[in-house]
């Protein structure tokens, strides 16, 4: 019972997306303000992360974690905007640094 009363609560809302987005333009006020927003939590959630971790990240000094996500960034950018290029960076720092101090 609790699936299907999930399912139903969520599914109207995924219909609707469906069919409102097919009426929004890419460059409206709206859905410029929506990837404002959501890139604003993203940021957000990230510098959390780095500057309030909770659990074994806690444990690492501060500096390490700011340069394993600047590293991580650089990476990014370097090699064609690829997310996957700039976590994997920034995780050899992060794991190269505990080790080394």
């Amino acid at each position: 019972m609790i699936v299907v009363a999930g399912w139903l609560a969520t599914d109207i809302w995924r219909w609707l997306g469906v069919i409102v987005g097919n009426r929004l333009r890419e460059d409206s006020e709206i859905l410029i303000w929506v990837r404002a927003v959501a890139t604003a939590l993203v940021a957000g959630v990230i510098s959390r992360l780095i500057l309030f971790p909770t659990g074994a990240l806690g444990t690492s000094p501060l500096a390490l974690r700011i340069a394993a996500a600047a590293t991580g960034f650089l990476a990014f950018l370097y090699f064609r905007q690829r997310v996957v290029v700039g976590v994997l960076v920034a995780e050899v720092v992060l794991i190269a640094g505990w080790y080394l101090l």
